[in-house]
């Protein structure tokens, strides 16, 4: 596991620290890492929406089942390797 360092605001680190005091957090470190994977989380999402705006705006096409197919290996994958990473 990587170390890092941050500086906050008086407020900030406040904050922060009245979230561990209430008991929700157990650390900092753990209190910053669950608003990491918040946000990574909203990414995809956002990047998600992108592409389905974008696939809606384009021409029609049909998928056959070896594309199914590879769409379900392919998001398999990806989920097995988010859940390596946490």
């Amino acid at each position: 596991m990587q170390s890092m360092n941050i500086s906050l605001p008086d407020t900030l680190k406040q904050f922060v620290d009245g979230q561990i005091a209430k008991g929700q957090y157990s650390s900092v470190s753990e209190y910053v890492g669950e608003l990491i994977r918040a946000d990574e989380k909203l990414k995809a999402q956002e990047h998600l929406e992108n592409l389905l705006l974008e696939g809606m705006g384009s021409d029609e096409s049909i998928l056959t089942t070896a594309d199914w197919k590879a769409i379900r290996k392919e998001a398999l994958a990806k989920v097995e390797e988010r859940n390596k990473a946490s």
